[in-house]
């Protein structure tokens, strides 16, 4: 059958599963003149890598769907007391010392068979997987968007494979893992590379994703500053190290104790910004490091040891596709990934002045920050970089207190960014006094035409997006 039957065949099943010191299966091995097999040495049809392929048919697929392969290596680890099962060539190595040093005991077999099973059941995994998406692509006439009601799979299946123990996980009385998503994309932070600096931390890596993520958002060169998952600073500028100072200023108090992302490739002038005396920065990642950068980071006496450097590819828009999980007790939430740019042809200016050209890039720069910053989310910039950030209040106002107080008076003329509705005027009001010119909001609220009554008392220009970015 064009070689879809050649495994499984008793001799060879019998040779797996028999169990030579029982009488019964001995005399079925002497019978049938069955070879007893020390060892599995088992790949996979390559499922994984043909379905990831573009234009893959089902065809295709199902033809690189493995029969014998795991029915053997099922087999063989079933039976793990009499047979070895082998399924990654970075086993070998290990496999000849424990044969080697008299270690190759039943325990040495049970933990190939652990390693065996994950194996197979990561294959089925996918296989379920892809089998799902044909599924509700054809429920959902081919539609690419997941939002539809009936393009969510009935089961969820998920395949994570270990990279690191971590030392402790939020505080130090937690225990905490790394684990790392079959598949990931290269542009992840979970694929960054390690380049210099102490072990990672469970915070560190939340904090990381964060700041990266943010930067991959422009064009222009980028910096910004994160703290507890928030960007505390954050500017554009034609000129690295000049982003950099001016994210830095953002709020330098803040900063102190920092994660630092970055979309260019760091070079000397920064490093050299970013290594002043009194500036403390846990960790930095960016596409690369220059030679002249790397350098300053690993010579400086209180950076060289310490300092993590990560190095991260900058994300495509197809690699910021994608679904989010956020674990709830007993459950699991799932959505799309809020990573669609948001169409500018849909803003609307509904006050009576519009924008000029210096406020349109400002309030640009401010929405794109916005929708990473934990609701309620205030953003206070002017000239590619933010002033003051409020996030995470439970009352938008508040937000905007914050957001004012952290300026100071650096946001004269400046514009205010906003995640969701003002629900009332009174957060217009206070980035008024805070000398805020322009606001940029999704708009919705039933007191709309309050906030825009507002707007235009104080001389303000205003945008709806008619898009919300919460960050729960």
């Amino acid at each position: 059958m064009d070689g879809r039957v050649k495994t499984l065949h008793p001799k060879v099943h019998g040779a797996l599963l028999g169990r030579p010191d029982l009488p019964a299966d001995a005399a079925a091995i002497a019978e049938h003149g069955i070879i007893p097999f020390q060892f599995v040495i088992c790949n996979l049809y390559p499922f994984e890598e043909t379905v990831a392929k573009p234009n893959v048919t089902v065809e295709q697929a199902i033809e690189n769907i493995d029969i014998g392969g795991p029915s053997m290596i099922r087999s063989a680890s079933k039976n793990h007391k009499y047979v070895g099962v082998i399924t990654d060539p970075d086993q070998y190595d290990t496999v000849l010392t424990a044969l080697q040093e008299g270690s190759y005991d039943e325990t040495f077999r049970r933990n190939l068979a652990l390693a065996a099973f994950t194996k197979t059941a990561k294959y089925d995994a996918a296989i379920s997987e892809y089998f799902n998406k044909i599924k509700t692509e054809n429920e959902s006439g081919g539609e690419a968007s997941s939002t539809a009601g009936n393009d969510w799979p009935e089961s969820l299946t998920l395949s994570f494979q270990k990279q690191a123990t971590l030392r402790y996980g939020e505080n130090p009385h937690q225990k905490a893992a790394f684990y790392v998503e079959d598949n990931a994309a290269p542009a992840t932070v979970a694929r960054a590379k390690q380049l210099n600096g102490k072990e990672l931390s469970y915070n560190n890596l939340l904090d990381l994703d964060a700041a990266f993520n943010l930067v991959s958002e422009f064009d222009a060169p980028a910096v910004s500053i994160n703290k507890h998952n928030n960007p505390c600073g954050c500017a554009i500028h034609e000129n690295l190290a000049t982003a950099f100072v001016n994210a830095y200023a953002g709020d330098p108090v803040s900063a102190f104790g920092s994660i630092i992302g970055v979309n260019r490739v760091v070079d000397a002038e920064t490093a050299e910004k970013m290594c002043e005396p009194g500036r403390f920065i846990e960790a930095v990642i960016a596409p690369g490091f220059d030679d002249d950068a790397f350098k300053i980071f690993t010579t400086v006496p209180k950076w060289k040891k310490n300092v993590r450097l990560m190095q991260c590819a900058i994300p495509s828009g197809a690699d910021r596709m994608g679904l989010d999980y956020r674990k709830v007790s007993g459950g699991l939430l799932v959505q799309d990934c809020d990573s669609l740019a948001d169409p500018e042809e849909d803003w609307k200016v509904v006050t009576d002045r519009q924008p000029s050209e210096q406020e349109m890039i400002d309030l640009r720069f401010a929405w794109l920050v916005c929708k990473h910053v934990k609701s309620n989310a205030i953003i206070f910039a002017k000239e590619g970089m933010i002033t003051g950030v409020g996030a995470g209040q439970m009352s938008r106002l508040d937000s905007a207190e914050i957001a004012a107080k952290k300026s100071g008076d650096r946001c004269q003329a400046g514009v205010v960014a906003s995640d969701a509705f003002f629900p009332f005027r009174d957060g217009i009001d206070q980035a008024a006094a805070a000398g805020i010119l322009a606001a940029i909001q999704p708009g919705g609220s039933r007191k709309d035409d309050e906030v825009i009554q507002a707007a235009n008392e104080h001389g303000m220009t205003m945008i709806f997006t008619g898009r919300r970015h919460f960050r729960h």
